[in-house]
């Protein structure tokens, strides 16, 4: 009864999602490389077969998306609901919505993922589904839909981290060995960890609040950049980076928060209220009610954004120093990959250039496509974990998904006690 009343104050948005659907397929994408290095007789342990085709499956969050993978890394078939049309008309993502959009979708997606590979759920070596951290009811959709099928076809179960995914996608398209640093930043995500191998993670740092691209987001809808011409299409954060490219961030004065604490962690709700205010104030000197564009856009978007990437640049900088002073990464062949949403960010990804060019790491970020949530990354998480031969599952008895999971071991508190300096970079992007 309470989700009829919901959707009903909602109905609306029904006529949105027929218009919204998007789907992109990719068929026999053969990425050759790295995945071909990593060929093996696959095996688990107990077991006498050797897997080589994983079907992945992913709503986490907003995205309705599959792919299957090979053992050698060729992206076999892929599609992709994206539900991002939906979410800009209401506002934001509204969970009992985007859990009726993946309801609508996920079997139409499977399906022309396997189409698109030719291959059959038969064939299938395993079924890789993210389970966590991501919202509760799109997380479910997924993982119900996955039990069935596994149950029906009697193929293993690979129960999938969100954000290990992220992590690992960079071994599906570049040379990559353990151990290396990752910084993962999203929508709902932002954390600096070390990859020592499938499942082996160092946490040195974490948002202590919000996601830097849940604070692109609201500042984007504040300022009413759907309302603009050039950006009525665009989710928040691309709106932003968007208009900043107009824009003179020397108009503006956003500090970098957390300055004097000598850690790796970020927090990004102090620069949400800071742009808050500076839009406030600019209304009132407009003569505008909240909801009308400003004249001063481009420029409120360049400081924010600029504001935003000095952040992340400079706690990236600190946990690049505490990995070679402390001997977990060498500063030969070193490597930074940065993932997640908001790693498609091009101003983002200079100033960080600027940071690998001074501490002698290579920059590595996968394709934008790879970058923002995909069923590529779960079937490939699949593929990695089947290697190791972790966390492939023949039974599925007490599976959950969790809404909130934490990645790898904490050892922020140590970064912090370290208190490394870090030296000041010119940041002229």
């Amino acid at each position: 009864m309470f989700w009829a009343q919901f959707f009903s104050r909602y109905a609306f948005v029904q006529k949105i999602i027929t218009m919204s659907s998007v789907t992109r397929c990719i068929s026999k994408s053969v990425k050759p490389g790295w995945a071909v290095c990593l060929r093996s007789n696959f095996f688990t342990s107990g077991n006498n077969y050797s897997p080589k085709l994983v079907l992945g499956i992913e709503t986490s969050c907003d995205d309705t998306g599959a792919a299957v993978v090979d053992d050698t890394g060729n992206i076999l078939g892929e599609a992709l609901h994206s539900q991002n049309e939906v979410h800009l008309k209401t506002g934001g993502i509204i969970p009992p919505v985007a859990q009726q959009l993946h309801r609508e979708n996920i079997e139409r997606i499977v399906k022309e993922t396997l189409c698109l590979s030719g291959i059959s759920l038969d064939e299938l070596s395993a079924v890789a589904t993210t389970i966590k951290p991501g919202l509760a009811l799109s997380l479910g959709v997924g993982l119900e839909y996955s039990l069935k099928l596994v149950d029906k076809y009697k193929k293993p179960f690979i129960p999938i981290h969100h954000m290990e995914a992220h992590a690992l996608t960079i071994r599906l398209t570049n040379q990559v060995e353990f151990p290396f640093l990752v910084l993962l930043i999203s929508g709902g995500h932002c954390l600096l960890v070390v990859v020592q191998g499938v499942s082996d993670f160092l946490l040195l740092g974490q948002s202590v609040d919000v996601a830097p691209g849940n604070m692109l987001d609201k500042v984007a809808r504040r300022l009413s950049l759907t309302k603009h011409p050039e950006c009525c299409s665009m989710s928040g954060g691309k709106a932003i980076e968007h208009l900043a490219q107009q824009g003179n961030r020397l108009h503006y004065e956003l500090r970098a928060p957390m300055q004097h604490c000598p850690n790796c962690n970020f927090s990004f709700s102090g620069l949400q209220s800071s742009a808050t205010r500076i839009i406030v104030q600019k209304e009132k000197e407009e003569g505008l009610q909240e909801g009308h564009l400003l004249s001063c856009v481009t420029d409120i978007a360049a400081a924010v954004q600029h504001a935003v990437a000095l952040h992340i640049a400079n706690r990236t900088h600190r946990a690049i120093l505490f990995c070679i002073k402390s001997g977990i990464l060498s500063q030969t062949n070193a490597t930074l990959v940065v993932s997640g949403g908001v790693a498609s960010n091009q101003y983002i990804r200079r100033a960080l250039q600027i940071v690998t060019d001074a501490t002698n790491f290579s920059l590595l970020c996968p394709p934008p496509r790879l970058c923002t949530d995909n069923g590529v990354m779960i079937a490939w998480n699949g593929i990695e974990r089947i290697r190791a031969g972790l966390g492939v599952l023949h039974s599925t008895d007490g599976i959950r998904y969790e809404p909130k999971a934490s990645l790898g071991v904490d050892i922020s508190e140590q970064v912090g006690e370290i208190a490394i300096k870090v030296p000041k970079l010119d940041m002229n992007i």
